[in-house]
C-alpha cells in the first residue's frame, strides 16, 4: 500500500503505466476500487492509498467499491451477511 501524499506525481504515473498500481482506496473509509472510478476520483488525496491488487487491498482490511466493482462488492456483502447469520450481529 502506498499513500498518495508519499509518492511524487511522476513516480505515480510511471507505476500506473507499468501496472504496479492498479487500485486506489480510501484510508479512512476502508474502501477500494479501480483507478477510474468516479467516486474514487472525488476522494481527498490525504485519504487516498494505492494497491497493486485486489488481494492486497482485502488483506489490508479494505472492501470493494459498490460502484466500480459491483460484482466483487456483492460477493463481499453476501459473505458479511452469511457471517452475521452464523455468528449473530457484529
Amino acid at each position: 500500500m502506498v499513500r498518495h501524499t508519499n509518492i511524487p506525481v511522476a513516480d505515480l504515473m510511471c507505476k500506473i503505466k507499468n501496472r504496479k498500481i492498479c487500485f486506489a482506496g480510501n484510508r479512512k473509509l476502508k474502501i477500494f476500487g479501480t483507478l477510474y472510478c468516479n467516486s474514487g476520483k472525488r476522494m481527498n488525496e490525504q485519504n487516498r492509498v494505492f494497491f497493486i491488487s485486489k488481494e492486497e487491498a482485502i488483506a489490508q482490511g479494505y472492501r470493494p467499491c459498490g460502484h466500480c466493482m459491483s460484482v466483487h462488492y456483492e460477493k463481499w456483502k453476501r459473505q458479511l451477511i452469511n457471517k452475521q447469520n452464523r455468528d449473530g450481529p457484529i
